[in-house]
């Protein structure tokens, strides 16, 4: 069991995220390149929290990020329907000379990061050459919902970004939309049944209330057009 100090996010019935440990919560923008792919996060405004509060899950609060009840008024139906597995038990494997590639395509958050430069599944091909492994490992460690997982081939060590425990509010100019809740740092995440999920230093987690990969995001609220009005 956890330590009631440490950050932890309850997936509640039918309702919010239940959030706990005092973990920071601040918007996170994702910042196209000169060719308008995505390049880089920009962190964005924080959000006053107290040791515990609740994030919406359905998409309709009026308090965002915040619940306000809504999800009841409108009959938010969030069964979770995610894969339980460990995400190497997900994940394809695609190998490179100097760079092993895993890819769990169900957690895809649409975040884009891995396109810039011929897309990260024919990069890893060319890994023996300096610059493009260098953009491997940037595309990899950039995305937000941990689908893609660089690994230095001759370690087999994941290249993982360095991410202290923390919410970020992903708001996504580029497809005039608000993306999903980007949980980072190792936070423990429960289902509504009391089981843990995999605990990964990445995951997104949907909050427009249409993901069919419930509590995660599969990219739904790039389709719905989400608008949180945050930004």
């Amino acid at each position: 069991m956890p330590k009631s100090s440490e950050p932890r996010i309850i997936v509640s019935e039918n309702g919010p995220y239940l959030v706990s440990g005092a973990v920071p919560v601040e918007v996170q923008t994702i910042v196209p390149d000169r060719e308008g792919m995505s390049w880089e996060w920009a962190k964005g405004r924080s959000f006053k929290t107290g040791a515990s509060y609740a994030l919406c899950r359905c998409g309709h609060s009026g308090h965002k990020p915040f619940c306000d009840g809504t999800h009841a008024k409108v009959g938010f139906k969030g069964a979770e329907t995610a894969n339980r597995r460990p995400f190497i038990r997900q994940a394809e494997t695609l190998e490179g000379p100097k760079r092993s590639l895993l890819d769990a395509e169900e957690l895809c958050a649409f975040a884009r990061f891995c396109d810039p430069g011929g897309k990260i599944w024919s990069l890893i091909e060319r890994t023996d050459d300096p610059a493009t492994q260098k953009l491997v490992d940037r595309e990899g460690g950039h995305c937000p919902s941990g689908r893609l997982v660089v690994l230095d081939k001759l370690t087999g060590t994941p290249l993982e970004p360095d991410l202290p425990p923390s919410i970020g509010i992903v708001e996504d100019p580029a497809m005039e939309c608000s993306g999903p809740l980007w949980v980072r740092g190792g936070i423990r995440v429960e289902s509504s049944d009391g089981k843990p999920y995999e605990i990964r230093n990445r995951v997104t987690l949907c909050r427009c209330g249409a993901s069919t990969n419930k509590p995660f995001c599969n990219g739904s609220h790039a389709s719905l057009k989400f608008q949180d009005g945050l930004v």
